[in-house]
Order: structure tokens, then sequence, then C-alpha cells
């Protein structure tokens, strides 16, 4: 699965990892979290992250 990376403060969503601290699951899918989710370190929204390279 791909992780992905917030453009304004560089958090790294690895879905192995999920957001538990967010109710987000280990092995969840970046598309599958809900598009209310936002970055846990500085708060935008879903759309300001892009798939890592």
């Amino acid at each position: 699965m791909k992780k992905y990376i917030c453009t304004v403060c560089g958090y790294v969503y690895d879905p192995a990892n999920g957001d538990p601290d967010s109710g987000i699951a280990p092995g969840t899918p970046f598309e599958q979290i809900p598009d209310d989710w936002v970055c846990p370190v500085c708060g935008v929204s879903k759309d300001m992250f892009e798939a890592a390279e």
C-alpha cells in the first residue's frame, strides 16, 4: 500500500500504521480514510496529501 505525505507539514500517512489516535485502524488504505479526516500534525484536509514516490 502506498504512503501519502502532507504537502504542508511533511507528515507521512503509512497505511501499515494507520492513525489510531483518529480512529483509523492499521491496514487502512489512504483511499478508504473518511473525507473529513485531517492531518494529525497540522490539521489540513485529506486533499492536501500526495502519494509518496
